[in-house]
């Protein structure tokens, strides 16, 4: 019992701490970062296996509160680029800069295999190609190469609708609801006029037009449509 409680403890202390040191530590993370979680989770993973659980989370604390300060120092420009690394150069106007590929130790077979995963094949189609300081690369390509925008073709589009959840997996987003002042009865309503159960529907969206969309557990047959195949061995 003592070691459920102990390792419970563990996992939710663990838990709070990254929540409290915020988003950007667990998402697209600088060597800093990275640094961060690993102290961390080696701090408050201690008290699984020897007892000083007071002072493992004293001790996760402290690194946290320390994060959090190199943090905030790093909103400062000058001590920015100090903390974290520069953006690298390796593609500019169409040409490779080899001396960024060294910088950052990349063979330029992956470079390309890269490039290909970001959906290009040409360099020459590339203005600039950066990998950032998160070790993400980002691709510019060339104004000529660049999907057409409605603005140059002078067309005024409409503000873009994104579909609003009500249910998902079986359960109503009461949250969404409410934002929205839409009484639970209604979407009851609505779901029993299209013959479905809400335990049942995958997902259900409030559309623009202000009519829901239905996705429910059921798979339709296409009698071997090419256009419905699915890899593998579940046709």
């Amino acid at each position: 019992m003592e070691a459920f409680y102990r390792t419970f403890l563990v996992f939710v202390v663990g838990y709070l701490f990254l929540r409290f040191t915020g988003k950007k530590a667990v998402a697209q993370m600088h060597t800093f970062d990275l640094l961060y979680i690993l102290i961390l989770t080696n701090i408050i993973s201690t008290p699984v296996e020897v007892n000083n659980l007071v002072k493992a989370i004293t001790y996760a604390a402290i690194t946290v509160i320390l994060y959090k300060i190199f943090i905030r120092l790093s909103l400062h420009n000058k001590l920015r680029w100090i903390i974290y690394e520069s953006p690298t150069v390796l593609i500019q106007n169409g040409d490779i800069d080899r001396e960024g590929l060294k910088k950052v130790r990349m063979p330029l077979n992956e470079l390309l295999s890269h490039l290909r995963v970001k959906g290009y094949t040409d360099i020459q189609s590339i203005a600039m190609a950066v990998m950032e300081e998160t070790g993400n690369l980002s691709i510019i390509p060339k104004s000529e190469y660049r999907p057409v925008q409605p603005n140059d073709l002078n067309l005024q589009v409409k503000k873009e609708f994104i579909p609003i959840p009500l249910i998902m997996d079986g359960q109503i987003i009461y949250h969404n609801l409410k934002y929205l002042q839409i009484d639970r009865g209604w979407l009851i309503n609505e779901v029993e006029n299209k013959g479905e159960l809400v335990e049942n529907i995958t997902l259900a969206t409030l559309l623009e037009d202000g009519k829901l969309f239905i996705d429910n557990n059921e798979e339709k047959e296409h009698n071997s449509n090419p256009y419905y195949y699915k890899p593998g061995r579940d046709n």
